[in-house]
This record gives structure tokens, C-alpha cells and sequence, in this order.
């Protein structure tokens, strides 16, 4: 029985996602929460919210024991890039790209 949550187009470069991700995965669900809450790094605070809510679905539409989960696989993609712009000299723009991501959590047995 495996339960997933997915949020997507969060402000999140993929890279800063999967030093945090690859940090929890495989991990029964009560070390990952205790490593994500005591990250500094601003991926923790995301994947530590979507963690929960992925207990929450295991628990809420599965009935699964919470004790037993795992986090089975967790993905971060690349997603768009926000573009922005910023002046230049002699009349010039620059781009300026803002990545975003997605990201999905799968917890199970």
C-alpha cells in the first residue's frame, strides 16, 4: 500500500530540493520529520509539510498505521522557471530565472 502527495510550481530550485530529499529517503516517517525539523536549509520547511500531508492521506483514505510507514521514493523535478528582468547599462536587460519544482512524496509499508 503505497499513499503519495504532490506540490507543484513551489519556489524551490530542484538541486537545493535534493540535498534535503536525499537526506530522508528511506527513512520510517518519525526520523524523517525529526531530521527535516532540525534543517536549516529552506527545503526542509517544504518537504516537511508535504510529508505530513502525505501521513495524513496514508492515514485519512488508506487507514494505514502511521508507526509502520516509510518514505518509499520522494522526486524532485525541475518545473518552469519565473522570468524575470533587470536594467542593464546602455539601455540593456538581463534575465533573471527563478526556479521552481515539483515535488512528490510516496509513503508506504
Amino acid at each position: 500500500m503505497e499513499t503519495t502527495a504532490i506540490l507543484r510550481g513551489v519556489r524551490l530550485s530542484a538541486q537545493k530540493g535534493r540535498l534535503v530529499a536525499d537526506q530522508i529517503r528511506g527513512l520510517p516517517v518519525d526520523k524523517a520529520l525529526n531530521v527535516l525539523n532540525f534543517s536549516p536549509k529552506k527545503g526542509a520547511k517544504i518537504i516537511k509539510k508535504l510529508l505530513e500531508s502525505a501521513i495524513a492521506n496514508a492515514e485519512h483514505n488508506d487507514g494505514a498505521d502511521i508507526d509502520e510507514l516509510k518514505v518509499k521514493t520522494i522526486y524532485i523535478d525541475k518545473a518552469d522557471n519565473l522570468r524575470r528582468f533587470t536594467a542593464r547599462a546602455k539601455g540593456r536587460g538581463n534575465v533573471i530565472l527563478k526556479q521552481t519544482s515539483h515535488i512528490r512524496v510516496v509513503v508506504g509499508n
